[in-house]
């Protein structure tokens, strides 16, 4: 191999045409890619404008080639076995550059579309072109070099080519050559490139699967499509325009790397994984080349193409024409995930092969949705789920129907596919509103109400809807009253409000949340009566709201579950081992951070492990559950039946205060108390979208302004520099459509909060401000849950934009991002600090929309 140091111009100088082959991927650098490049060239203009600096250059990175030997009367070619992104970008520049500078003078336009874009000599055709990108990106390139009116179009290629048309715009509004020039002359000589020539003897394939270079990394399904066209030589046109082209332009790229990971998935190989897929694949049609060549790689894709047409019902089910198949996908799609995947392309497969029947694969995929459902209420650990679930293609009795075959497997021992009595006593008593995710939560209420049949059923998809606690969460004194009323001997009316507030039987869904509110029954009551939900208007018909009716309308919604929701094969499911509330508490207390406490009451609610009594007895007899001792009564004292089960001498206090808990008194401080939302998120279980939203709801207007109001205190209090430009920033927060969340502690402390996040999952933030301790709170954990935050790249972003802020240090890997709130100093939050601090809430907003 050679290389050489070059720049643009000379690079590309002379008759050449550099290919970008068949097995590259299609042109995908971004926004930010253009603004770097761009950002690069204007400092490179700017140093050249000015002879007092001296002549450096930009370094672009590294362009590997290709040489094909030459045809008489045609141009050089070489193939672009790396950096066809950059290489295309700058051709992609230059045609804005031509463009812009038309308007003003075409003379030098049409100079700089000879010196860039085309070869002098009058060559017909392709050859006219110096650079040719892939098939399915030529069109839009085409027509940018040849400024056609379909130029800039909304695909990559058109936006890099608009993104640079307007900076130029703004870098010369008027239409100056001598401002221009600049930038024309930076482009030519100051951005140099490294370029490594393959000699003969060298494999361009090992070449391009083995470069590390600077340019976006290759996907999965980048490495895929490259192996595979390498062992086309004579039907690589051929299979690219009737079959790779097809499915890669139905899919798009990440939805074909999840095609060929559900086909490994099917054949067998259930333990693969999306990082796997390129080996998997490419030993797999290594196989296929060596027994059958081309002909039998060709066939193979021509069955991957029917597969990903499948898939796309998957993804989208509005394309199935069947229509109660259509219906239960819907409902998978609605529940979320991608553990569903492998058993509904298994089962499409098999309709579309013709060896089952449409209403099969129904009943067969509706055990799937079962399966799903009864786990996520009976709170049963998700972990589990997608092992299992891929294994089912590969596990199923082949000579049994298939829906027969689907139960009998996911009723296997240790699958825990929860019994009806197990399903009816989870309804009964276990906390729902701390179950799966807030999308979950919402399915189970919707189907609920949708299993009523109404005749005019509400449209879910255009409805506001959150979940309602009819009896609330903070109940006045006529809800205690009424609770005292159902308590047994020896029973609080606040012992039994913690027993059935957060249970399905109390649960129910509403747009009118702030309405509802924490009022006494009979105003609910009222706005229930009125409600287009037939299940609120069955509550509406109940005279009173105690122990009463809400464990008869948990008896009834078990009765519904268990004909929605069929169970497992008779005695062949069920649970096994400990009960899966106590894993839960042992997950929670050994994620417990030093430093902070948390009570039996709320240890209780998030865990379904009972009442408060229920959780301490279980701690006070286990001398392997961890953490044990930061566990405290609700107001905040030990308990006088704590003892160390090791023999230790020191008091429970004494060991907090060695971790770092302030005591006043003989009382933990309650700024360091882990909320119940907290506790969750340990669990890792989804905060409720409703938390903030329900806590407004039940609290009066004036309570909000004095939360407002106390934060706005503390903050003058404890930093008086830095608290009217802080306030003034958190205003135009709200004034650009956001809203402001207070905590309920004595902290009160605010959250810059968007009430609609991408997608389904309620609101999100991404700081939780505390004005008495000093610290900024960054909740990755909770944001690597809610979209678009689930793609750990834009959580790397936001903790890089936070580094940014002067004094401010998150040591944070990108691998402990999803389960890390590290926090950093409040005081940083003043001048230019404050400045980067805006700048990171503008960027969270706009990812967020």
């Amino acid at each position: 191999m050679e290389a050489r140091e070059t720049t643009f111009e000379r690079l590309i100088q002379g008759d050449n045409q550099f290919q970008v082959p068949l097995y590259q991927r299609t042109y995908s650098w971004d926004v930010d890619d253009h603004q770097r490049l761009w950002d690069d060239l204007v400092e490179q203009a700017t140093i050249g404008s000015d002879a007092s600096q001296a002549l450096s250059g930009h370094f672009l990175g590294s362009l590997v080639l290709d040489p094909r030997p030459p045809m008489p009367d045609t141009v050089q070619r070489w193939v672009v076995i790396d950096g066809q992104q950059r290489l295309t970008t700058l051709m992609l520049l230059a045609c804005a550059l031509r463009d812009h500078v038309r308007t003003f003078d075409k003379t030098k336009a049409d100079l700089i579309h000879r010196r860039y874009l085309i070869n002098e000599e009058d060559y017909g055709g392709l050859d006219s072109y110096r650079l040719l990108p892939t098939q399915a990106d030529r069109p839009s390139y085409l027509a940018c070099v040849n400024n056609d009116p379909r130029a800039g179009g909304d695909d990559s290629i058109g936006v890099a080519y608009r993104f640079f048309l307007a900076a130029l715009a703004e870098y010369d509004p008027v239409g100056e050559w001598d401002t221009v020039r600049h930038i024309d002359q930076a482009l030519r000589h100051r951005l140099t490139l490294v370029t490594i020539t393959a000699g003969p003897q060298d494999n361009a394939f090992r070449i391009f699967e083995s470069l590390n270079n600077t340019g976006k990394p290759l996907s999965q399904a980048d490495l895929l499509r490259n192996y595979v066209f390498m062992q086309l030589p004579r039907l690589g046109e051929h299979v690219y325009d009737k079959l790779w082209l097809p499915l890669q332009t139905e899919l798009g790229p990440e939805r074909l790397t999840t095609l060929a990971w559900l086909d490994l998935v099917l054949q067998g190989q259930s333990r693969a994984t999306v990082s796997d897929v390129y080996q998997g694949q490419q030993r797999r049609m290594g196989r296929i080349v060596a027994a059958s060549g081309e002909e039998g790689l060709r066939d193979d894709l021509a069955r991957l193409r029917r597969l990903g047409h499948l898939l796309m019902r998957v993804f989208e089910p509005e394309c199935e024409p069947d229509g109660e198949l259509r219906a239960v996908l819907q409902r998978l799609v609605q529940w979320s995930g991608e553990a569903h995947y492998p058993p509904a392309l298994h089962v499409l497969d098999r309709v579309d092969r013709g060896t089952v029947e449409p209403r099969e694969a129904v009943e067969a995929l509706a055990f799937v949705e079962s399966f799903l459902v009864r786990r996520m209420i009976c709170r049963e650990p998700s972990h589990s789920v997608r092992q299992i679930l891929a294994t089912l293609p590969s596990g199923i009795e082949r000579d049994r129907s298939l829906p027969e075959a689907v139960r009998r497997y996911l009723s296997g021992l240790r699958r825990g596919w929860p019994r009806d009595e197990d399903l009816r006593e989870a309804i009964r008593t276990q906390p729902f509103y701390w179950q799966g995710s807030s999308r979950h939560r919402a399915y189970v209420l919707r189907r609920f109400e949708e299993d009523y049949m109404a005749p005019e059923p509400v449209d879910f998809s255009r409805a506001w809807a959150t979940i309602e606690h009819v009896l609330p969460q903070r109940p006045g004194q006529e809800w205690l009253a009424m609770l005292a009323e159902d308590a047994e001997e020896a029973e609080r009316a606040e012992d039994l409000h913690e027993t059935l507030v957060h249970t399905l039987g109390n649960l129910t869904l509403t747009g009118e949340n702030t309405r509802l509110s924490n009022h006494p029954y009979e105003r609910k009551q009222q706005i229930f009566d009125q409600s287009a939900l037939r299940m609120n208007r069955e509550i509406a018909a109940t005279e009173r709201w105690g122990r009463k009716e809400i464990l008869s309308r948990a008896g009834r919604l078990a009765d519904r579950a268990v004909r929605m929701w069929p169970g497992p094969v008779a005695g062949d499911g069920g649970q096994s081992g400990e009960r899966s509330e106590w894993l839960r508490l042992r997950k929670v207390l050994a994620a417990l951070p030093s430093g902070r406490w948390t009570t039996y009451k709320d240890l209780a609610a998030v865990t379904g492990a009972g009442s408060p009594q229920t959780v301490g007895n279980y701690l006070a007899t286990r001398t392997d559950v961890p953490h044990a001792h930061r566990v405290l009564r609700a107001n905040g004292t030990s308990s006088p039946d704590f003892a160390w089960l090791d023999g230790r001498k020191e008091t429970q206090r004494e060991a907090l205060e060695r971790e770092g808990v302030r005591f006043n008194g003989a009382v933990a401080d309650h700024e360091q108390k882990l909320t119940t939302e907290e506790l969750a998120d340990l669990a890792g279980l989804d905060r409720p979208r409703e938390v903030f939203e329900e806590a407004a709801a039940s609290e009066a207007e004036s309570t909000i302004t004095d939360r407002a109001e106390n934060f706005g205190r503390l903050l003058s209090a404890h930093h008086p520099d830095l608290a009217d430009g802080l306030l003034t920033l958190l205003r135009k927060w709200e004034a650009d459509g956001g809203w402001l969340g207070y905590g309920l502690a004595e902290e009160t402390s605010c959250a810059p909060m968007l009430r609609d996040g991408n997608g389904s999952q309620g609101s999100t933030w991404p700081v939780s401000i505390y004005p008495r301790s000093g610290v900024v709170e960054v909740v990755f954990a909770y944001l690597a849950r809610r979209e678009p935050f689930t793609r750990p790249g834009l959580l790397a972003e936001l903790r890089d934009r936070i580094r940014a802020i002067p004094g401010v240090t998150l040591t944070v890997p990108d691998a402990e991002l999803p389960r890390r709130r590290p926090s950093f100093p409040l005081g940083v939050l003043r001048g230019g600090g404050l400045v980067r601090f805006a700048e990171t809430l503008e960027w969270f907003r706009q990812q967020s929309l």
